[in-house]
């Protein structure tokens, strides 16, 4: 997709903060605000994700993972078992 650039002005305290979480999250601010805005768009036009979490299927899912992770005993998979490469 072709990225077009924007300035905006930010309070320094909400500047100072999005620096740090970039850095401890291992990401962007570009990337962060995409994503704020994905959801934003999504939100607006109907697209909530209360349709997905309030899947019993899907719901069933994760606290099945949860626990697994809570407990130790999920199993771990490298990236080439998974994805074959």
């Amino acid at each position: 997709m072709h990225k077009t650039r924007i300035n905006i002005s930010l309070d320094h305290d909400l500047v100072n903060f999005i620096k740090i979480y970039v850095q401890e999250n291992r990401t962007t601010i570009s990337e962060v605000m995409a994503q704020f805005l994905l959801a934003l768009k999504k939100q607006t036009e109907g697209e909530n994700m209360e349709i997905i979490y309030s899947n019993p299927d899907f719901q069933n899912s994760i606290i099945e993972v949860l626990a697994k992770l809570h407990t130790g005993t999920a199993k771990w998979h490298s990236f080439e078992e998974v994805f074959g490469e």
